[in-house]
């Protein structure tokens, strides 16, 4: 198997990758969730090495946690208590076990957009 997952977090609101934010990965079997990682988003947006290297990818579902409301506060872009978005969960299926898998975030303090990225 060669597949991995990777993630890049851009700060929409700011237009900069979004430095310092945790990320949390989950397995997802029925309700039940096991974390497997949590790592932090460096200069450029992204993690200094795949959220799930080839040596343990898997297919499945999965979930990753974006810790967005720590991020905010830290950037000064909290505004009102409580914060709009605070963790921004996304949940996604891996199928293909060669693939790489990419999901981005783009991240402002009232929205945010994801997609199977490349």
């Amino acid at each position: 198997m060669a597949g991995y997952l990777t993630t890049h977090v851009l700060d929409t609101a700011r237009g900069c990758p979004a430095e310092g934010l945790k990320i949390a990965l989950y397995a997802v079997s029925g309700n039940s969730h096991r974390k497997l990682v949590e790592m932090e988003t460096n200069a450029d947006g992204r993690t200094n090495s795949p959220i799930l290297p080839q040596d343990d990818f898997k297919t499945g579902t999965y979930e990753l946690i974006f810790f967005a409301g720590d991020y905010l506060r830290a950037t000064g872009q909290d505004g009102d208590d409580p914060l709009f978005l605070d963790q921004v969960p996304i949940r996604f299926g891996m199928s293909d076990p060669d693939a790489h898998y990419h999901v981005p975030l783009l991240l402002s303090p009232y929205g945010y957009s994801t997609y199977r990225g490349s």
